[in-house]
């Protein structure tokens, strides 16, 4: 007993005395990021003794799309250490060449003078925004999850799609999105919010996040100070969002606040302004207001700040270009500076920031402690019991991808969030029994598969997504007069085009047929009250949703989904 109380105060008094005396340990010149000493005086160490060109790399985040990086990519990382990447949605369709450019790209890094790994990030949401495609699952989305309102639901929508994410070595996922539904008329945010209900959203987002770092993956809360009260699209101009410094606080602000409170790694800032609330119109982006007094002070927020694409133009307009933006951004008080394409080697967003760092101590010091916060984070990140590993298994990938626990999954969330918005019967069923009296009509194809799995001998009615004035009236006429035989017309519908088609399905359904409106993506087309069909929401174009769609029409369940929207 008395060498067990010994040996508890020996191993206290060691453990006071290396944290008294940790600060003074001397690194020698030749460590790197996998050198054995505590990761705050290693991000030191290494932060201290980097070129300004190295600091500044650091920071930087730049995209790759296609099958594989590209030479510039590539330099970037040899010649200037750059910190991250991002692989964008174009052309990433094979999971397999994925795997294989992070481990190009993560070999490469190694190489580097202080072989820091990078962060490897994408935007793979779920639902409407998922940049890598091909075999990942295609999910019911955000105000699916809503729709269910349980957040489980939101922790192993999180979990799955990470474990995905994991199997190709990225390790960083830009979600979840917390931005509050809160104008209805948004088709930027639209069915990537969790909802309206700014509570739920705080929950729910919390729980993606639980769920994603399970897996292993880092999350990012996106878009402080929040994106859902304007229609604006911060790509094309910078929106002004006229609230009131109270709603702010009590709505947008009000997800952050608690996943900060949560231990949230990053969040990223949008490119928005809040003139009423601030009495400024400059962007979150650049305001220190927001990222120093609310997001660092107030809220005491001790992760990654990280911008959104700084290529569009709610930054550019404000800045001027390119170069000052990056400038503004991080003066700001941002860690990492996002940009959508890789700049040239010698573009003024490099040369004249490096320039302006051996000019100006205020601004070195500013990248530098981003910096520094970068690579502390990397250190806690990767040197943890729990992440993705740097090279992923190229050869294994498919048989992770898609998870097949999770694909079970995603179709019960999927059946759990059906909602029947309106119906003229008890029950949602179709009653029908001769499956060439059905009309099956929409947007997707898949939809429209989906739906033969039921009705082998119904008649179908494809039409596009995008059209044209002409073509909307062309296809409008059409439908109903392909229609006009069929007792039964169940028609998926996913934007303001197809409402037009859809007002016509309700000239039939004053003939005495029975019409079916499936709302997919934003449901607000058909919450003014005017229609009179059945309206069935799955908030998504996922296969998942389409097949609780047709489960829930043949009778096999009876959709309990809630709106997860205020009217």
């Amino acid at each position: 007993m008395f060498l067990k109380k010994f040996f508890c105060i020996l191993q206290l008094f060691l453990f006071q005395f290396t944290l008294m005396f940790a600060s003074d340990l001397e690194i020698p010149s030749d460590a790197d990021f996998w050198s054995d000493y505590p990761n705050e005086e290693l991000a030191r160490f290494i932060s201290e003794n980097m070129s300004d060109e190295e600091l500044l790399a650091q920071i930087f985040m730049f995209g790759w799309s296609g099958s594989e990086p590209s030479q510039l990519v590539m330099d970037w990382i040899k010649l200037r250490s750059i910190g991250s990447l991002k692989v964008y949605g174009w052309g990433t369709d094979n999971v397999v060449d994925v795997a294989r450019s992070v481990v190009q790209v993560q070999t490469a890094a190694s190489q580097t003078r202080f072989k820091i790994p990078l962060y490897i990030a994408t935007d793979q949401e779920g639902g409407w925004i998922r940049h890598i495609k091909g075999a990942t699952s295609d999910t019911p989305g955000n105000l699916s999850i809503g729709a269910s309102g349980e957040p489980q639901d939101a922790f192993y929508s999180g979990y799955y799609i990470a474990k995905e994410l994991r199997a190709m070595g990225v390790n960083m996922n830009f979600a979840p999105t917390v931005d509050i539904y809160s104008n209805l008329n948004s088709s930027v945010i639209g069915p990537r919010s969790f909802g309206s209900d700014a509570e739920n959203t705080a929950v729910l987002g919390s729980s993606f996040a639980s769920g994603t770092l399970k897996a292993g993956v880092i999350p990012t809360a996106k878009h402080f100070p929040g994106h859902g009260a304007t229609r604006f699209d911060s790509h094309g101009r910078l929106p002004e969002i006229n609230i009131s410094k109270e709603v702010l606080e009590n709505r947008e602000l009000l997800p952050f606040k608690y996943l900060v409170k949560e231990n949230i790694p990053a969040i990223m800032v949008g490119h928005l302004c809040f003139p009423e609330a601030t009495g400024s119109k400059v962007p979150a982006t650049f305001s220190e207001y927001f990222l120093q007094d609310v997001l660092r002070n107030q809220f005491g927020y001790k992760g990654l700040i990280i911008t959104d694409d700084m290529k569009m133009y709610g930054a550019t307009i404000y800045a001027g270009n390119l170069m000052k933006s990056f400038r503004m951004a991080i003066e700001a008080g941002n860690d990492i500076i996002i940009s959508s394409t890789t700049a040239q080697l010698n573009e003024d967003v490099w040369t004249q920031n490096l320039a302006y760092m051996k000019k100006s101590k205020e601004f070195k010091d500013k990248v530098q402690s981003a910096a520094y916060r970068v690579i502390l984070s990397k250190l806690q990140y990767f040197k943890s019991d729990n992440f993705v590993p740097i090279y992923p298994d190229v050869e294994n990938v498919t048989n992770f991808i898609p998870d097949r626990e999770g694909e079970k999954f995603f179709l019960n969330q999927a059946c759990k969030s059906l909602t029947v918005y309106q119906k003229e019967s008890d029950s949602i069923k179709i009653t029908e029994t001769d499956s060439s009296k059905i009309m099956l009509a929409g947007q997707y194809e898949k939809f429209i598969r989906a739906g033969q799995e039921k009705y082998p001998d119904a008649k179908t009615f494809y039409y596009n997504y995008s059209m044209g004035p002409n073509e909307t009236e062309w296809t409008s006429n059409r439908f109903y007069e392909v229609s006009k035989n069929c007792s039964t017309i169940i028609i998926g519908c996913a934007n303001e085009q197809a409402v037009s088609v859809a007002k016509q399905a309700e000239r039939l359904k004053k003939n005495g047929k029975r019409v079916i409106i499936v709302s997919m993506l934003v449901p607000t087309y058909f919450m003014n009250g005017e229609w009179e069909s059945d309206i069935l929401m799955c908030y998504s174009y996922s296969p998942y949703s389409f097949k609780a769609v047709f489960s829930a029409l043949s009778g096999e369940f009876e959709p309990n989904g809630c709106l997860p929207l205020e009217e």
